[in-house]
């Protein structure tokens, strides 16, 4: 069982507006005003966002003034790649089988074409 901090994490990183955000931040610091410019959305509608976001420890909030610049904390989304990390091998392991089958598949279609057919 997920501890219950990823799965607020996962929560808050299903809103595709909320992974925009933080893909922003990603790259230094913002305002609510300078991330509501590519979205089309009001500055009160980023700030919920922002409000979810921040609860979940994906971000913090500072003061410069007027300003609240929001930057990215890396604490949850490194607990998620962890998390992630585990099934790995899993999927390595299911895309090498995948891997053998195509193989085996591309022999058997060889040798159905013949000599003949594979002067081209």
């Amino acid at each position: 069982m997920p501890p219950p901090s990823l799965d607020v994490t996962f929560a808050t990183l299903a809103d595709p507006t909320r992974r925009a955000i933080l893909a922003r931040l990603a790259s230094g610091e913002a305002s609510v005003k300078e991330l509501a410019e590519p979205f089309g959305m009001s500055q009160p509608a980023i700030s919920k966002h922002l409000k979810v976001l921040e609860r979940a420890g994906l971000i913090s909030r500072g003061r410069d003034g007027q300003r609240r610049p929001s930057r990215i904390e890396a604490g949850p989304l490194a607990e998620v790649a962890d998390y992630i990390e585990r099934y790995r091998t899993f999927w390595e392991g299911a895309f090498g089988r995948l891997d053998e089958y195509l193989q085996e598949m591309k022999g058997k279609e060889k040798e159905r074409e013949g000599p003949d057919d594979a002067r081209g």
